[in-house]
């Protein structure tokens, strides 16, 4: 009987392993920055992450430790979600190893602040060398000061690609709307601008994208917006983050 029992519980573990693995389609390693200025994004965001996993069949593993960011660990991932990391807090090393994960077909999703490119982040006396890669990842825009925190409406150019699947024409959304030395246009393929005709902004780029792929790597999205947790809570935004970790995920 001892047996039967042992056999039987067995069976219900492998069932519920089973189980498991044929729900959770593929992972994914969410590391978020330490920064102050998004705190309260990130304080919700491990919540958030772990609900959109669960209702679209993905795991997610959350933190903010950057040391996570190795070759055998990331090994284990499909996605690297940047949320509000930004890539001079990460140390050469973690660098490297987040530059190959890119270049072998894995997806990243790089979340508003992920976008911090330029030499102005780094030190004048500093051994660290730029991470020159990154800037063209991002389609060779240095960013430059943003205006402050105000609603704006994001306009979606590009209904075609799966990551604007079923995103309305346009949405509104309160960010600190980033802006960059010149426009990626021509450079990678824009899904979204911002309609820069209702916020104030610091220094007007006329040609504004704020949603892109490049598409000389296999599964590359940057989102720019996303700086307040009210994002979290915004239908299309949501729509908008779960759309790109799904198509980040695809092989």
């Amino acid at each position: 009987m001892k047996k039967i029992f042992t056999l039987f519980a067995l069976n219900l573990i492998t069932l519920f392993v089973l189980t498991a693995c044929a729900q959770s389609k593929f992972k994914v390693l969410v590391v978020a920055s330490l920064a102050k200025d998004h705190w309260k994004s990130i304080s919700v965001g491990k919540e958030f992450f772990e609900k959109l996993g669960a209702d679209n069949h993905f795991s997610v593993d959350f933190t903010s430790d950057t040391s996570t960011i190795n070759d055998a660990n990331l090994a284990k991932y499909q996605v690297f979600v940047m949320f509000h990391l930004a890539p001079f807090d990460m140390s050469a090393s973690q660098q490297a190893a987040l530059q190959k994960f890119v270049e072998q077909g894995k997806g990243w999703v790089g979340v508003h602040a992920a976008g911090l490119t330029g030499k102005q982040f780094i030190a004048p006396n500093s051994t660290k060398q730029y991470w020159q890669w990154f800037e063209g990842l991002m389609g060779g825009v240095i960013y430059s000061p943003h205006p402050a925190f105000q609603d704006g409406l994001v306009v979606v150019e590009d209904h075609n690609h799966p990551v604007t699947k079923g995103l309305p024409d346009k949405f509104w959304l309160a960010d600190e709307w980033y802006e960059w030395d010149k426009s990626p246009r021509g450079n990678v393929r824009v899904l979204a601008a911002a309609d820069e005709s209702t916020y104030k902004q610091n220094k007007p780029m006329g040609d504004h994208p704020i949603l892109w792929t490049n598409e000389n790597f296999h599964r590359m999205i940057y989102i720019c917006i996303g700086h307040s947790p009210t994002a979290l809570v915004n239908p299309s935004y949501v729509l908008l983050m779960k759309n790109a970790i799904l198509w980040a995920a695809t092989k």
